[in-house]
């Protein structure tokens, strides 16, 4: 009779956990993305200044060409044909220089220009205004030449 009774409790057992799921672990899972990275500190940089005659953009850079911040006169509220007028330019200068400085401690610069816009003097003057110092400053317009001669014969 003992054996009975032993027999029916281990029956009862097996089937209440045949029945009933394994609990799953609770695990905590691995993190598969990057992380936030933080903020870049840069002493040193570049500042890209492309001037037209209809807008101007500003991008700061690092050494390595990685750009920290960008703002152009459209980006800053300008419209139509104030955009290409020294003052968008000016505005726009200060805008990325100021995220550049505030968020990358950035205070040395080399300058490049590029274009023949209003904007080229006034971004200039911007950049000293914010306090940041201009190591260089260098004209990097593509001057046209003609080109150099076609294959074939001379034609006369």
């Amino acid at each position: 009779m003992a054996e009975e009774e032993i027999k029916n409790k281990v029956a009862e057992t097996t089937e209440a956990t045949e029945a009933t799921p394994a609990p799953a672990e609770a695990a905590p899972k691995a993190k598969t993305g990057k992380g936030k990275k933080g903020k870049k500190i840069v002493n040193a940089g570049a500042v890209h200044i492309q001037a037209t005659f209809n807008n101007t953009i500003i991008s700061v850079t690092d050494k390595t060409g990685a750009v920290l911040s960008a703002s152009s006169a459209g980006a800053n509220g300008f419209r139509g044909s104030k955009k290409g007028t020294a003052f968008a330019a000016g505005v726009a200068a200060e805008k990325a220089l100021e995220i550049a400085k505030k968020n990358h401690a950035l205070n040395s610069v080399d300058v490049y220009v590029s274009g023949i816009g209003l904007g080229r003097d006034a971004a200039i003057r911007a950049i000293s205004t914010v306090g940041i110092r201009i190591d260089s400053i260098t004209d990097v317009t593509p001057i046209a030449h003609g080109g150099v001669r076609p294959k074939g014969e001379r034609k006369p």
